[in-house]
């Protein structure tokens, strides 16, 4: 019985036992409930190979897919004031904001680089924190982003993926609102390309200000964009809304963004878009127009 116990038992266990799988190895699309193969879906952009549904990236990934061979130059960004309002609802607003900084220091990342070819510096919201909310800190980010676009004589592109303005730090976040406008002037003031890439979800003061401002607006495909959400919008007016309504292709439809772009085409439009942009067209030729007595000499030699 001892070679049955030594060398049998445990191959007979290895065969039948449960071998562990990785949580991530099958993630479900959101849109068709398809399970579809990290890998396989890593390769595709985070897409879905069944239904087209445009599942959110990280920022790293963003900012790979964006910038030449996908490499950049992070920036720190200012530091802000933490809890300035001391909020606390079922956890203390310093707590919620020590869990979520495993992802990083908060919501926005900024790094700088070349698009193209082109200096560019880029900013890119971060969903799982905290809902991408904009808080003084993402203010404080997205003025130095834009004034470092302005050093650089850069162009400046914004990714936003947020629910809107954080309700723990009250009034200041919501003065981000028009700080942030401002910081786009000054970007504009120097002539300088400002660019948007809306995608899911871009909602609530985050939309109301610095999202819906660029000269050039892209959209990824199915985003929801707009201010409150459908359902409040529906029990306010009373009235059933539109199908598609607040997705990427109804704002097309009706002239509020100017590109709906899939991720696979996302990185060839934007060099096209800043090669049209900075390209150093030819100085015109002048061509001296005829005097009166060039025309005379003429006629009377007709």
């Amino acid at each position: 019985m001892n070679w049955l116990t030594k060398l049998v038992l445990p191959k007979i266990r290895a065969v039948v036992a449960k071998k562990d799988v990785p949580d991530n190895l099958w993630i479900k699309c959101p849109s068709c409930e398809q399970m579809l193969f990290h890998r396989e879906l890593e390769t595709n952009l985070f897409v879905c190979r069944n239904c087209g549904h445009h599942l959110r990236l990280n920022p790293n990934r963003r900012l790979a897919l964006l910038f030449d061979e996908g490499s950049y130059t992070e920036v720190e960004l200012p530091k802000a004031v933490v809890d300035p309002l001391r909020f606390r609802d079922r956890k203390r607003y310093t707590d919620r904001l020590k869990e979520a900084q495993a992802r990083g220091a908060d919501a926005l990342r900024v790094a700088h680089g070349k698009i193209g070819g082109v200096p560019a510096v880029a900013a890119v919201f971060d969903f799982e924190f905290l809902g991408g909310s904009m808080g003084v800190a993402v203010g404080e980010g997205l003025i130095a982003a834009a004034r470092l676009a302005v050093l650089q004589e850069a162009a400046l592109i914004v990714v936003p993926a947020s629910g809107g303005a954080r309700m723990q730090e009250g009034i200041l976040s919501l003065m981000q609102l028009p700080r942030t406008i401002i910081a786009v002037e000054e970007l504009k003031a120097k002539a300088l390309p400002y660019i948007v890439l809306l995608t899911d979800p871009t909602t609530g003061g985050v939309s109301a200000s610095f999202a819906m401002l660029g000269d050039i607006t892209l959209a990824e495909p199915g985003a929801v964009v707009g201010f409150a959400g459908a359902r409040v919008i529906e029990e306010t007016i009373r009235e059933k809304l539109p199908e598609g309504f607040q997705r990427a292709e109804y704002l097309l439809e009706h002239g509020m963004v100017d590109m709906v772009v899939p991720r696979a085409k996302l990185r060839e439009t934007m060099v096209r878009l800043l090669d049209l942009l900075y390209r150093k067209q030819p100085a015109p030729v002048v061509v001296p127009l005829l005097t009166a007595q060039v025309r005379g000499a003429g006629e009377g030699a007709t």
